[in-house]
């Protein structure tokens, strides 16, 4: 197996399952209602700011890898469109998944090479750094989302 393919993988399990630690977002995220999802807890995001949040990076790395050009900001990472409705909410998980699979589909097509080349700009680092990034970011953030969860449930 390639290391392309194992990056692919390790995002997968991040979000549908058999990761290591076998917590994944699907999991947490498929019983959370839409106000559960945009409950406002202290200064803490939301769990739909969030969701958000790591599928808008799984995005621009994904549209990265069909331009070559890194096209994002920070700041728009953090807004979640308006959601108003659990068809709002359902919405935002269906596009989540699938961009995620689009894009798992598109690093397993890469050669090992290439995840030593530059992502773009010199400053993002190489394709390695990104790629593998961006799964432990959707790490990171499922953590907080588990514990949203918990908070807003209480």
């Amino acid at each position: 197996m390639t290391v392309s393919k194992l990056i692919a993988r390790q995002l997968r399990e991040v979000y549908f399952g058999k990761n290591w630690t076998w917590s994944y977002l699907q999991q947490h995220l498929e019983d959370v209602t839409w106000k559960e999802a945009t409950r406002k807890l202290d200064a803490f995001n939301t769990i739909a700011v969030l969701t958000y949040h790591i599928a808008y990076y799984v995005k621009t790395a994904s549209a990265f890898l069909d331009s070559g050009v890194v096209e994002g900001s920070d700041k728009l990472s953090f807004k979640v469109p308006p959601i108003e409705s659990e068809e709002d909410w359902q919405q935002l998980l269906r596009a989540t998944y699938t961009d995620v699979e689009t894009f798992a589909q598109k690093i397993a097509q890469l050669p090992d090479e290439r995840l030593f080349e530059v992502f773009g700009e010199e400053k993002y680092g190489n394709y390695y750094r990104n790629l593998a990034g961006i799964v432990e970011h959707a790490h990171y953030h499922l953590g907080q989302i588990v514990i949203l969860k918990k908070l807003v449930r209480k």
